[in-house]
Formats: C-alpha cells, sequence, structure tokens
C-alpha cells in the first residue's frame, strides 16, 4: 500500500513530504494506523547523516502510537481498534540467546525501525514520521493509558525506555541515590521514572532556570553542574547515574561522586566521543562507567504498564509535520520541553 511520509533524499536535504509503501499484512503482522509519533535526538543524528551509515530515502521516528488496522490470520494478541506502540525494534533474530531472554536490543541481527535492511521497498526499513507501518506482532507494544494521553504515551517508546531499563538494571528503588544528568527528552523522563520507583533522586544541569522545572518533575535535589561548590557536596554518595547527555563532555566529573561500587550508565549518544576519563577514579573506588541502549519488547511492555499504573506520560510539545525541520533546529537548541511529537493527521493537510 502507499501512503505519506516525511523524509530526506540526502543528508543536506530538508524533510520533505513524500510517498512509500508498506507491504500487506503477513499472518504475524499488525498493520498500525500512526496516529503520533515522537521526535527523537537520534532521528536528527541519522538522517543528516551525523551518525555513519544512513540510508536514503530516510524515514525517521521510532516514538509510534496509533491504532491497530488490520492483523494477519495468525495474530492473538492485538485486535482491530487497540491502541498500541511500535518503537525502536521491529524485527530480531528470534533464535539467540538475546531474543530469548527477551533483550531484542542487544541481539546482533535486531533490526531498527528505520535504516535497517529489510526485505521490504525500497529495501530498508521507514519510520514513524508516516501515515502507518506494518510490523510483526512480536514487536507490537499494549498501550493502557487512557487514549486522550496517546500523544504524550510516544516518546515512552524510546526516551521513557531508554532511561527505564538502566534504572531497573542497577536496581533503583527505596533506599538509593540516583542522579540524572540531563534534564532534556532522556533525563526528564529518568526524573520522574526515579522518583517513581522510590529513589532519592538528584538531578544536573548546565542551566540555573531548569532548578523548578527539575524539582517539578521529581528530583529531591538539583545541582548545578558547572557550580564546583555544589558538585563536591555529593562526593563519593551515588548508586547509580545515568547520564543522558548527547554531547561530548567531562565523565570525571560525576565518576568522582559515585560510592565505592557505584556505575554511571551512559545513554546519550554523542555524534563524537567524549574525552577518556581518569583510569584511578574507576579503579580506586571500583566504580563502573557502563552503557545502555533501549529495552527488549518486555522490559519495555512493563515499562509502559507502569507509566500507565502511575499516570506517567512525557510533558510533549505537538508540532504538525511540516514543522519538522524548525523544530529539530529548535531541538538543537535546546528549546523544548520537553519532546515533540508530529501530529501525523497533518500530512497531506
Amino acid at each position: 500500500m502507499t501512503i505519506l511520509a516525511y523524509g530526506a533524499s540526502a543528508a543536506d536535504r530538508p524533510l520533505e513530504e513524500m510517498a512509500i509503501t508498506r507491504r500487506q499484512p503477513g499472518p504475524h503482522d499488525v498493520q498500525i494506523e500512526i496516529v503520533f509519533c515522537g521526535i527523537c535526538h537520534s532521528d536528527l543524528h541519522q538522517v543528516r547523516s551525523e551518525w555513519a551509515g544512513t540510508i536514503y530515502p530516510c524515514v525517521p521516528g521510532h516514538e509510534i502510537v496509533g491504532r491497530v488496522a488490520a492483523v494477519g490470520g495468525h495474530v492473538t494478541a492485538h485486535k482491530v481498534g487497540d491502541l498500541v506502540g511500535v518503537g525502536c525494534i521491529v524485527d530480531s533474530c528470534q533464535h539467540c540467546p538475546d531474543c530469548g531472554e527477551g533483550l531484542e536490543n542487544y541481539c546482533d541481527g535486531m533490526v531498527g525501525t528505520y535504516n535497517s535492511p529489510t526485505p521490504d521497498a525500497p529495501g530498508h526499513t521507514l519510520g514513524g514520521y508516516s501515515q502507518a507501518i506494518v510490523v510483526h506482532e512480536r514487536y507490537v507494544l499494549k498501550i493502557t493509558h487512557p487514549e486522550d494521553q496517546l500523544a504524550a504515551v510516544a516518546p515512552l517508546l524510546c526516551a521513557g525506555i531508554t532511561t527505564w531499563s538502566p534504572l531497573r538494571h542497577w536496581g533503583t528503588g527505596p533506599g538509593k541515590k540516583v542522579g540524572i544528568v540531563g534534564i532534556g527528552g532522556l533525563g526528564h523522563m529518568g526524573v520522574k521514572l526515579a522518583h517513581a520507583l522510590g529513589a532519592h533522586v538528584v538531578a544536573f544541569t548546565t542551566s540555573p532556570d531548569k532548578i523548578a522545572d527539575a524539582k517539578a518533575l521529581g528530583a529531591h535535589e538539583v545541582v548545578v553542574s558547572r557550580s564546583a561548590e555544589e558538585m563536591a557536596a555529593h562526593a563519593q554518595s551515588f548508586d547509580l547515574i545515568v547520564n543522558t547527555v548527547a554531547a561530548p563532555h567531562d565523565l570525571d566529573a560525576f565518576l568522582v561522586l559515585l560510592k565505592r561500587d557505584g556505575t554511571m550508565a551512559l545513554v546519550g549518544a554523542p555524534a563524537t566521543p567524549h574525552p577518556s576519563p581518569n583510569v584511578f577514579n574507576l579503579i580506586m573506588k571500583r566504580r563502573s562507567l557502563a552503557g545502555s541502549m533501549i529495552g527488549g519488547i518486555p522490559e519495555t511492555q512493563e515499562m509502559l504498564d507502569f507509566c500507565a499504573e502511575h499516570g506517567i506520560t512525557a510533558d510533549i510539545e505537538m508540532i504538525r509535520a511540516d514543522e519538522i525541520e524548525a523544530a529539530y533546529e529548535r531541538m538543537l537548541a535546546g528549546d523544548v520541553k520537553y519532546r515533540f511529537v508530529m501530529d501525523i493527521a497533518t500530512m497531506g493537510a
């Protein structure tokens, strides 16, 4: 079937409306009418070839929510009319140890929602800046939030799970002190989720203007990271720091804030590397510097269910499809609180 999408034909070309094709649903497929799609910083990196390997035409978007429009004959978990979501994964090998443990995000054969090889035309996946998508049922997630929150649920499919996964993996809960570095699309979700999990949450920001906002999101304390005095006050006190910043910066400033055996998990993905940290800041306190990437399908469903139960959604600003280039520039400038979401109904309007 032919539908409308927003994509780019080259790294130096703006995103514009284009026609793309989707396969007809197979026996295990779910066809989804996309209603909203969140705008992730990864979309910008990929579409502008700031990350290697972009394939054009590139249609970004992996924070997808909508309604089931059709299902294949063998689909049992979803029915027409259901509210569903699709995140960063639309396929994987389904037989490796990672897939067997529900960690499809670490499968070497993981197929991303866009820019991954696929038998479908044009030979690579095309994402959620589009009117519809067809996905194997295994990678379709149930949404139980009220329908009027659907737009604000969309960023949970990437920003939510990207912060939830390290929080859960490193045991966030009552009695733990957790830092969230960066109060943006990822960081604002990290603060909300860590707070809801029962941790003592400290938000780090370079901007004093964000102190009140961070506290409103659920931070118990806010540290302006440019202040050496404020940073020093938290030395050797954190169990976990989740670093969401997607730009190269000094990691040592945060590593020294970890307790013995504490961990800093990097989830922001800069286009160029961070400066190498001082190894003594790791070995002298047996600290860990780790990475974490989204989450598998079971963990993503767990996160969605937790958020529905606790009334958690992203803070969003809605845009029309034809406002995407302006939204990218504002996102680069940090001028959004805290996630843009595209209203797919504006395509072709």
